[in-house]
């Protein structure tokens, strides 16, 4: 009985030590491949036995550096590997792996790195799908830099585009504010000389009636110079606010 319970406790700590061995290239994968808020970037496929980069630009820039601290998809790819992976279609970027499926995550422990050398004789077919691999990896690679440039000119394009519009928006308006301010200086300058002519005229005529000795404004000439004081208030106040 003693036997028994020291061979189960010997296979569950030799359980433990394979399943922590897990090696955490293969541990952060998983956890990109699983997570449904990049699953626009990176996810499974629709049986879940493989993954697919669905976008390897946005992939290397914005997923890599947060678990792998690099940006170099080709490196990525390499990686996988020399852990068994192997690219299932030339269309996209989809790789797969038996021990690498959805759901199956305690699987992962399974998975060993690839030896470089047998017998101290490097296989020359692996060799062969290695380097046709990583050139595939690198012409993506450069496709994956060259849309970010193109990207990027074609943004700085409209950006030009919007700034010219707003440059021709805002001298229409200048345009506009001055021949308003203009039109106000003149209206003001012509009130102010109807005024002058006026009291010039009634000084000469000298029609305004007097009550003991002072002259009246008639009704008619206060409610002009009320109106003249009201109009050259309104546009002080609008001259000041369009020169601001």
């Amino acid at each position: 009985m003693g036997n028994l319970e020291g061979d189960q406790s010997e296979r569950t700590l030799l359980e433990y030590v394979r399943k922590s061995s897990t090696p955490p290239f293969l541990l952060k994968t998983y956890m990109l491949v699983e997570d449904p808020a990049t699953d626009d970037i990176i996810s499974w496929n629709s049986d879940g036995s493989a993954f697919i980069v669905r976008q390897p630009a946005e992939f290397a820039r914005d997923l890599l550096p947060t678990l792998f601290k690099h940006c170099n998809f080709s490196s990525f790819v390499r990686q996988l590997n020399t852990y068994g992976f192997r690219k299932i279609t030339t269309s996209r970027w989809e790789f797969s792996n038996d021990l690498f499926r959805r759901g199956d995550k305690d699987l992962l422990c399974d998975i060993r790195r690839k030896k470089a050398w047998t017998n101290k004789q490097p296989n020359k077919n692996n060799k062969k799908e290695t380097d046709n691999e990583d050139q595939r990896s690198s012409s993506s690679t450069s496709s994956s830099s060259s849309l970010e440039y193109n990207s990027l000119i074609d943004e700085n394009k409209r950006l030009k585009k919007e700034n010219g519009a707003l440059n021709s928006e805002l001298s229409s308006v200048n345009k506009k504010c001055k021949e308003l301010i203009d039109i106000v200086s003149m209206l003001a300058e012509n009130s102010e000389k109807e005024e002058e002519e006026e009291e010039e005229g009634q000084i000469k005529g000298n029609k305004r009636p007097k009550l003991f000795g002072v002259r009246l404004e008639v009704e008619e000439e206060m409610e002009k110079k009320r109106k003249r004081v009201e109009f050259n208030e309104i546009a002080s106040v609008f001259l000041s606010q369009l020169c601001k």
